[in-house]
C-alpha cells in the first residue's frame, strides 16, 4: 500500500502494499485456505475463487486489494470497491462509499493488529478516492470481526438484512403457475424501471446499467397476471401478450411522468451469475446435517412419492445464483414473486455447467418481500450484520441520522458484492 506521495507504508515491520497478481496470487490462496476455521458447531461456507482472488471485487467500478507482509511472509489480506449510492439522508440522496470485505489474517500473526493495520491503510485508500462512508458486512455472531469493526474501529451498527438460501434440486423442476406471465425485459428496458422503483432504495447503484449489462447478469424478468396484462401508454407502443420477445414490454408501456401504465399487481427480478466467479463449499457442518443430506436423496431418488426434500450436495464446490433487484407491487403481488423464484430455480437446473445448487438472495430485515421468498432455514442467515462509518468529519452529523432513522426504503444488495 502507498501513501498520498506513493509510499510503501512500513508499521512495526508489517509492510501493507498493493496487491501484485504475479507475485502474490498463490499466496494469497494458501493464505485464505489456512483461515478456513468456521464458527464452532454449525456449517460454514468456504470460498474457491478459482484461481482469481480479488473475483468479488474486480467486477467493481474502483477496487483495490492490500496485502501485509512480514518478514517477507504474507500474513494478511483485505479488499475494497467504490461506488456511489443513494442513502437516506436528507437533503442529499447520494454519495460515494467504500464497501470493505475479504479480510483474512495468518492464525499464527493475529492478536498483532495486523487487521486494523490493513482496515486503516484501505481507510486511507477511500478517503485519497473521495469516499464519504465506509462500510462492510458480517454475521452478527462473529464476535472478533465486530469487536474490530465496532469496538476499536469505530464503524456503527447499521443494518440487519437477511441472507435467503434455496437449494436448487437439479432433477425436480417446478411448477409456475399458468395464471402468471412471465417476460424477459432488455437492460434498455430494465434500467428505467430500477431507477424509477428502486431509485430511491438504501444503497442503490447509480451504475445500475453497468450491472444489467454485464455479462455474469443472466437477466430480468417480470411477472403478473395473464387477466391484468401490461398496458401501453401510446397507440403506437401496444403490447402483444403472446408475443415471445424480450423487448415485447418497453419503456413506453412500462411506467410514465403521469402514473403507472403496468398491471395492478406485478413482480420484477434480476439473476447474476456468481458461480461464474467462484465456488462455495460448506464445511464443519453437524453431522445431522451431513446424515440429513445423504439420507434425503436416498429417499427422493428410491421413493420420490414421498416427496422428500433434498438437500444437494453442499459438501463439495458448487455455484449459485444470486437474485438482486427484486421488487413488487400490489397486493396480490406475493404469488408472483414466489413463481419467480421458481423460474430462477428451473433456469439452475438447466445451467451447462450443472454446479449451481442453491438460489441465494438478501433483503432489509424489515421489507416485507422477505415473507415470500422460497428458502430453507437450515441453510440461510437471519441476520446478517452492516456497519458504518464516516469517511470525513462533515459526514458524521449525517451518520447519527443515517444509523438511527429506521429505514424507509427496502435495501438494494448489489450482486458484485456478494
Amino acid at each position: 500500500m502507498q501513501d498520498h506521495k506513493g509510499n510503501v507504508i512500513n508499521s512495526k515491520h508489517v509492510v501493507i502494499r498493493s496487491y501484485d497478481e504475479d507475485k502474490d496470487c498463490a499466496r494469497v490462496e494458501d493464505l485464505v485456505r489456512r483461515c478456513e476455521v468456521g464458527p464452532a458447531g454449525r456449517g460454514f461456507l468456504y470460498t474457491d475463487t478459482l484461481g482469481d482472488p480479488i473475483c468479488r471485487i474486480r467486477n467493481s467500478p474502483v477496487y483495490e486489494m492490500l496485502v501485509a507482509e512480514m518478514d517477507n511472509e504474507l500474513v494478511g489480506v483485505i479488499q475494497g470497491s467504490i461506488k456511489v449510492v443513494t442513502i437516506q439522508i436528507s437533503p442529499r440522496d447520494m454519495a460515494k462509499v467504500g464497501y470493505v470485505l475479504g479480510l483474512r489474517v495468518a492464525p499464527t500473526y493475529r492478536r498483532k493488529r495486523i487487521g486494523s493495520s490493513l482496515v486503516c491503510s484501505l481507510e486511507d485508500w477511500f478517503v485519497s478516492n473521495g469516499v464519504e462512508y465506509a462500510y462492510m458486512a458480517t454475521e452478527k455472531d462473529n464476535e472478533a470481526s465486530v469487536q474490530l469493526f465496532v469496538d476499536r474501529l469505530g464503524y456503527t451498527q447499521f443494518r440487519s438484512p437477511s441472507i435467503l438460501v434455496n437449494p436448487v434440486n437439479q432433477f425436480r423442476r417446478l411448477r409456475i403457475s399458468s395464471s402468471i406471465e412471465i417476460k424477459k425485459l432488455t437492460p434498455e428496458d430494465a434500467v428505467p424501471m430500477y431507477k424509477r422503483c428502486l431509485g430511491s432504495a438504501e444503497f442503490f447503484p447509480h451504475d445500475i446499467d453497468t450491472i444489467l449489462n454485464n455479462k455474469l447478469s443472466l437477466g430480468t424478468w417480470v411477472a403478473y397476471y395473464k387477466t391484468d396484462p401490461w398496458k401501453s401508454n401510446s397507440n403506437n407502443n401496444n403490447y402483444n401478450n403472446n408475443s415471445n420477445s424480450s423487448s415485447s414490454i418497453n419503456n413506453s408501456t412500462g411506467f410514465s411522468d403521469n402514473g403507472r401504465y403496468g398491471p395492478s399487481n406485478w413482480a420484477m427480478l434480476s439473476v447474476w451469475n456468481s458461480g461464474e466467479l467462484f465456488k462455495l463449499r460448506l464445511g464443519n457442518a453437524p453431522l445431522s446435517c451431513m446424515i440429513y443430506t445423504k439420507s434425503s436423496k436416498l429417499m427422493d431418488r428410491f421413493l420420490p412419492c414421498f416427496k422428500v426434500p433434498s438437500i444437494p450436495d453442499f459438501f463439495s464446490p458448487f455455484g449459485f445464483y444470486f437474485i438482486y433487484g427484486l421488487h413488487s407491487e400490489g397486493t396480490r403481488s406475493g404469488k408472483l414473486v414466489r413463481n419467480l423464484c421458481r423460474f430462477v430455480h428451473n433456469m439452475a437446473t438447466k445451467s451447462s455447467s450443472k454446479d449451481c445448487k442453491a438460489i441465494v438472495t438478501e433483503v432489509g430485515s424489515g421489507d416485507r418481500i422477505r415473507v415470500h421468498i422460497p428458502h430453507w432455514k437450515l441453510l440461510s442467515c437471519p441476520e446478517d450484520l452492516w456497519c458504518i462509518k464516516a469517511m470525513r468529519g462533515k459526514e458524521r452529523g449525517n451518520l447519527h441520522q443515517l444509523t438511527t432513522t429506521p429505514p424507509t426504503a427496502p435495501l438494494f444488495v448489489d450482486p458484485r458484492e456478494v
